[in-house]
């Protein structure tokens, strides 16, 4: 596996000092020293882990990968020494940690010797998570175990490949009658809980791209503002009562060089009223989240899930790399209402990006936050909460563009506070225009004007000190 990544010469081998080991294990375990003897013959190695420094794609990084033949890469005290070997080199050179994972769990010869090797581990994970240097988990067949939730589960990212077994039950302890679909890459995958499932063959530029995205790197500007791009025809305004044509010139940016805003001279047609803003935001012709992504990145890295057993096809997150090669996180609102699993998929995004100083660009476009019963169940507020502050914390640049509708709470949640855009075709509003003439006791038909009097129009918004500029 290390050679289909980094090919036949890009590896170097380390190994940890050698300690004593009584005979046959900790637990004096019978034919212990008898087993390891014949699966280091079958296999040519000494332990279950192999690790040292390697290149994938041009970008250096320490590489440790399980050797399965070996005992089931089953994890024990040597096994333990070499992971954190590994971890502790990828922390003394600053390099990311690239994880091939294959594994049965703790080893049974060493009882809990070998399982408290999963506390060594996470130990490790966290002292290179603290210095912001990357973790990338590539899940083979099988994953199961605490090799799972340590090495596996515990990376940044985590890619898998198609078909293999990944769970923390292994296949001789779970219920017999369990769904093998659960146990699966792609099962995991659906539940959010592994970020693509990659086939052997296109593994090593995507393990490139990823090396490439999270750096270690200098640090980074702030992330451009996309430019707008022109909609499939003129937008139809058959919901406004009073439709109309405003030809007005653009407040200039709060900063100089917000790439994409409109300059001096710029005049998008901006909305006339309220409810044109509304309607204009809400006409499936205007471009979307997918459109400003392509256009603003040549190479898209998603995340997938929240980590929770939850994923929203709603909202895209991920790192995209920029023309120029820079990386950009992005988290994009595709239109519909965002669920307690989005949140949490920002959150988490956000998070990595500020630890790894990669800039944050967010995309607004939701009528609001999911808020059917199912939603309440999975922890709104909580999800929610937790963008808030996200977003809040976050050290790195966060760019914010509205492309659409920007629906109360659940879109301000992804806002950033201080460099949030609008485009000519979106809204923002303390909540949506029918549900606050319902608050009012307002008449459905008194649902434009009250859109008026929201001031929730891309002119409003930088005139009220929400947004700096209105992309062009």
């Amino acid at each position: 596996m290390i050679t289909l990544l980094t090919g036949a010469t890009a590896f170097t081998e380390h190994r940890p000092p050698p300690r004593p080991r009584p005979p046959d294990g900790p637990l004096g375990w019978a034919g212990y020293d008898a087993a390891r003897r014949r699966a280091a013959a079958r296999t040519g190695e000494e332990e279950s882990v192999v690790y040292g420094t390697g290149t994938v794609g041009g970008r250096t990084c320490v590489l440790l990968s399980f050797e399965f033949g070996f005992l089931g890469g089953s994890l024990g005290g040597p096994t333990g020494d070499r992971l954190t070997a590994a971890y502790e080199l990828a922390l003394a050179r600053r390099l990311p940690l690239l994880a091939l994972v294959a594994t049965g769990g703790s080893r049974m010869q060493e009882g809990m010797v070998a399982l408290t090797q999963l506390q060594r581990v996470a130990a490790a994970s966290v002292r290179l998570r603290a210095a912001g240097i990357p973790q990338i988990a590539v899940v083979r067949d099988p994953t199961t175990g605490g090799g799972w939730a340590t090495v596996g589960a515990g990376a940044d990212v985590v890619l898998a490949l198609p078909g293999a077994q990944i769970g923390f039950a292994g296949s001789r302890v779970r219920p017999p009658d369990a769904d093998p679909y659960a146990y699966s890459a792609e099962g995991q995958f659906a539940a959010g809980q592994v970020d693509a499932v990659v086939p052997p063959g296109e593994l090593a530029t995507a393990v490139a791209h990823w090396l490439h995205a999270l750096g270690p790197h200098e640090a980074l500007p702030p992330a451009p503002v996309p430019r707008a791009l022109p909609p499939a025809g003129e937008p139809s305004r058959a919901e406004a009562a009073d439709a109309g044509t405003v030809e007005a010139a653009v407040t200039e940016p709060a900063h100089a060089g917000t790439e994409g805003a409109a300059d001096a001279g710029s005049t998008p047609r901006l909305p006339a009223t309220g409810r044109e803003a509304v309607a204009r935001a809400r006409d499936p012709r205007r471009p979307r989240a997918e459109a400003y992504l392509a256009d603003c990145f040549p190479v898209r890295l998603p995340l997938h899930g929240d980590r929770s057993g939850g994923t929203d096809p709603g909202l895209l997150t991920g790192f995209g790399l920029r023309a120029d090669g820079r990386p950009v996180a992005y988290v994009a609102q595709c239109g519909t209402p965002t669920r307690p699993a989005g949140y949490r998929a920002a959150a988490r995004t956000i998070r990595l990006a500020d630890r790894l100083g990669v800039p944050v660009l967010t995309l607004i476009d939701t009528p609001g936050a999911a808020n059917d019963a199912e939603a309440e169940r999975a922890g709104a507020g909580a999800a929610i909460a937790d963008a808030f502050a996200a977003i809040a914390a976050a050290r790195v640049p966060v760019t914010t563009l509205v492309i659409g509708e920007g629906g109360s709470g659940g879109a301000l949640a992804l806002a950033s506070p201080d460099n949030t855009h609008v485009t000519a075709d979106s809204y923002f509003s303390v909540i949506a225009p029918e549900l606050a003439a319902a608050i009012l006791k307002r008449a459905p038909s008194e649902t434009g004007a009250t859109a008026d009097q929201l001031r929730l129009r891309p002119q409003d918004l930088v005139e009220l000190g929400i947004a700096r500029s209105i992309v062009a």
